[in-house]
């Protein structure tokens, strides 16, 4: 079982080893500490991640750092949520959307002018109608 605390709202000066020192110098322990980074700039986004080794060390660093006050900011701090990035389950269970639930796709296109359904538009397009 993971025992991960969300610790958000951080300045974005705030790098992992400085997360570390903090919870070294309150007798706080974590597997590891991971600070959330724009892929492109590698500026941080304000959050990160630390793994406690048990539940009872999750509920203190929460203790200790929920609402802690860091320059001009209250840190927030939680047990970590499960991530609901793109493709993953909604309620347990996969939805697929199929082309009768989005509608039949034959709309009009702007500017008024009708465009045969079956009608390839390239080359490529015919090859392909060969193909399936």
């Amino acid at each position: 079982m993971s025992f991960t605390v969300f610790l958000g709202n951080l300045p974005t000066w705030v790098t992992a080893d400085e997360i570390k020192q903090w919870l070294g110098a309150e007798d706080l322990v974590a597997d590891s500490v991971k600070v959330i980074r724009n892929h492109e700039t590698q500026e941080s986004k304000g959050f990160a991640f630390v793994e406690a080794p048990t539940a009872d060390e999750m509920q203190a660093i929460i203790r200790r750092f929920d609402r802690a006050p860091l320059e001009d900011k209250l840190l927030r701090a939680n047990p970590a949520q499960p991530s609901k990035g793109k493709g993953q389950p909604v309620n347990g269970a996969v939805q697929a959307v199929t082309r009768d639930q989005r509608g039949n796709g034959s709309r009009r296109p702007r500017g008024g002018r009708r465009e045969r359904e079956n009608e390839p538009k390239s080359a490529f397009a015919t090859e392909l109608a060969k193909a399936l």
